[in-house]
């Protein structure tokens, strides 16, 4: 099993990735990509920050319990943002059906907080 530590260092990556990615997407990208393209893009951002964010909280909670819940968000960034970071700028059309599979590991993420905070015996 992954420590937290590990799971400290993911959210990292994963938030240093979504901070360059977004960069590189406002300047190198902005004058080479659709404006439909280009907001495909900064949703894949957008959610890679946030759930970067909420792995690194559960990650300072110390909770073996959110181990299911850490990896689910990791499945779901990697399919959710880097399916729509290379169909924004490969417009390979078969990648978006990656997305919405992203999208699902993403909800039992918030599934698995909420089945695991039930569980948590309180004191």
């Amino acid at each position: 099993m992954l420590t937290n530590k590990t799971w400290i260092s993911v959210s990292g990556i994963m938030g240093f990735l979504a901070v360059a990615l977004g960069a590189f997407g406002a300047h190198a990208l902005k004058t080479h990509l659709s404006a439909e393209m280009l907001e495909i893009y900064k949703t894949a951002v957008f959610y890679q920050l946030f759930h970067s964010v909420v792995l690194l909280c559960l990650a300072i909670t110390g909770k073996k319990e959110f181990f299911s819940a850490s990896l689910l968000f990791l499945i779901g960034i990697i399919l959710f943002s880097f399916s729509l970071y290379f169909y924004s700028v490969l417009q390979i059309e078969f990648l978006v059906y990656f997305t919405p599979i992203g999208g699902i590991f993403l909800l039992a993420g918030w599934a698995a907080i909420v089945w695991q905070a039930i569980k948590l015996k309180t004191g």
